[in-house]
């Protein structure tokens, strides 16, 4: 005899109805409202799955978001399926969905030479006694995407790993990088190995389509530019 209090969770579906699976294949855009509400809720009743239980909830609210999300604990409550800690977890994402329109796009930084990267560096790099490198990447319209410490040395010099750099140029899908270091002893002149590691990025980058546009070394004072003195 069939076992009607065995609940119609998401596991027991054949894989390719699973909403779970479907994000982590196609993408969150791939899925149904009712198919991301089965998520958070994870199960149904005994007589329908959480899908259709999530079917059921947004066809009561008109199929409206807006109008599911001023739903209360209580009212989330009376369907069937649905206790407390579902109802919670459902009006917590539709909370998260509402202050998230309401959060104002970031303003990205662009990148037009070398003054506007070390505008955007120097707090990171002044007024330190040990050297640190940075990098900035950047997307195809030369916003700034991201700013990542790569390493932090000693006083005479740091270490920068091109494998770290382009993993996480990759990572940010960038198409072009930036790179800064600081000299604590305020000296803007290249080393030897500057020069050598410079070269040495941007010919890797070469390789993998990632422009190098530019090495800054930075001290109080001011900032050197491998790009305007045409090292790259």
């Amino acid at each position: 005899m069939e076992n009607y209090d065995n609940k119609f969770t998401i596991k027991s579906w054949a894989e390719e109805d699973r909403p779970r699976e479907k994000l982590s294949g196609q993408g969150r855009r791939a899925l149904t409202d009712a198919e991301l509400i089965a998520i958070l809720i994870g199960s149904g009743s005994r007589s329908e799955s959480a899908v259709e239980l999530s079917k059921r909830i947004l066809h009561h609210y008109d199929n409206d978001l807006n109008n599911l999300g001023k739903a209360s604990i209580a009212e989330l409550s009376r369907f069937k399926g649905i206790g407390e800690a579902k109802a919670i977890s459902i009006i917590a994402a539709l909370e998260i969905g509402r202050r998230r329109n309401e959060t104002e796009v970031k303003v990205l930084d662009s990148i037009k030479g070398s003054k506007d990267a070390y505008n955007i560096l120097r707090k990171f790099l002044m007024d330190l006694n040990h050297e640190e490198f940075w990098i900035l990447l950047l997307n195809q319209a030369g916003k700034v995407t991201a700013k990542e410490l790569i390493s932090k040395g000693g006083l005479t010099g740091t270490v920068a790993d091109p494998k770290i750099i382009f993993n996480l140029a990759l990572q940010h899908n960038a198409v072009s990088i930036v790179m800064a270091h600081n000299h604590p002893s305020g000296n803007l002149k290249p080393s030897q190995l500057d020069i050598d590691l410079t070269k040495k990025i941007a010919n890797a980058g070469r390789l993998l389509d990632i422009k190098v546009l530019d090495h800054l070394i930075v001290t109080n004072e001011g900032f050197y530019s491998f790009a305007d003195e045409a090292i790259i």
